[in-house]
């Protein structure tokens, strides 16, 4: 077996400045790895998750690590075994799954043992100054199934004002590990009477265990709180349902076999991304047809995506009928 591992990275400008808790973006960097064999070329598209202090810098050393290993001819089990949980074992997961799907003539979906069917997304409105300019943000679109972005300034009039302007949504909201837990004690009873379905990472990672006992009114989903395999059962004895990033559990590989461990717990699934284009959310898509909610809205938040990427209709995210940019 002939291999060839190349690797770079990319700069997709965001439509607007994107704003979560503590942090805003103008633009998303994401890396890129391609594995050529037989004449046919996989890809992966990742990017770094940056509250655990992973930068383009050590991704690149972290696939550079990787690099003998792949040519030689390693599968997504042993890559497994190769990198920890995070977006260097994703993009290489990611383009050995492309890979198998072009050497197959299947597409991933298959492999996976899933049907490609289009799937409703949620549309994230990102954090804004004053809660009236959310809600102008969420007048604007007319996506069904509403993500909030929160931290722990006027939470709760922030949702109102989105409610106002949009009393027809579904909305979800995420905390990004921004409030206290009194703070979510105060608003969660609050935050259900305004139709909110669930709120996802309320508190720090690492300072959660409060939530161990605790009844909330509403279901609470981990995220910063599940990375991956390892940190599932105490996530479990916290969270009612667990947002599956590929980014940080490591790949589409690991993110199957974290989804069925906690449907076996009984937890409600979601899949979300970190960004990124089409390449990037392609592999989510896949697990998204074993997810209750699903957030793949990255390539809306860039100025442009990439050829061949999905189709995006009011929520709606299927497929091209040919020519998909991954995995077909």
């Amino acid at each position: 077996m002939t291999r060839k591992l190349s690797i770079h990275t990319e700069t997709w400008p965001a439509v607007a400045p994107f704003r979560i808790t503590g942090r805003s973006v103008d633009e998303f960097e994401t890396i890129v790895a391609a594995i050529g064999e037989a004449g046919r070329v996989g890809y992966g598209e990742g990017m770094a998750i940056h509250y655990l202090g992973e930068t383009s810098t050590s991704i690149l050393a972290q696939l550079e690590s990787a690099r003998a290993a792949i040519e030689a001819g390693a599968g997504r089990e042993e890559l497994r075994g190769l990198l920890p949980p995070g977006c260097a074992r994703n993009t290489l997961d990611a383009a050995l799954w492309d890979l198998e799907s072009r050497l197959s003539g299947k597409s991933a979906w298959t492999l996976a043992g899933v049907e490609a069917r289009t799937i409703e997304t949620v549309y994230t409105i990102g954090l804004e100054s004053e809660p009236e300019a959310m809600g102008e943000k969420a007048a604007r679109v007319t996506h069904p199934l509403l993500k909030i972005k929160l931290d722990g300034d006027r939470p709760l009039e922030r949702v109102e004002a989105i409610r106002r302007r949009r009393p027809d949504a579904r909305l979800v909201v995420d905390a990004n590990q921004g409030w206290s837990f009194e703070q979510l004690r105060e608003i969660a009873e609050p935050m259900k009477r305004l139709g909110v379905l669930f709120i996802e990472q309320p508190l720090r990672r690492g300072a959660d265990e409060v939530l161990e006992g605790y009844k909330a009114p509403l279901p609470l989903a981990a995220d910063e709180s599940c990375q991956h395999m390892g940190e599932l059962e105490q996530a479990a004895r916290r969270y009612q349902m667990i947002n599956i990033k590929l980014d940080k559990c490591g790949g589409l590989t690991e993110a199957l076999l974290l989804a069925r461990a906690a449907r076996e717990r009984g937890l409600g699934l979601m899949v979300g991304c970190m960004g990124g284009s089409s390449m990037a959310v392609a592999p989510a898509h896949v697990l998204a047809q074993l997810c209750d909610y699903v957030d793949i809205d990255g390539p809306l938040l860039l100025k442009n995506d990439r050829l061949g990427g999905f189709i995006y209709e009011s929520g709606q995210v299927s497929l091209p009928a040919s020519g998909f940019c991954w995995g077909g």
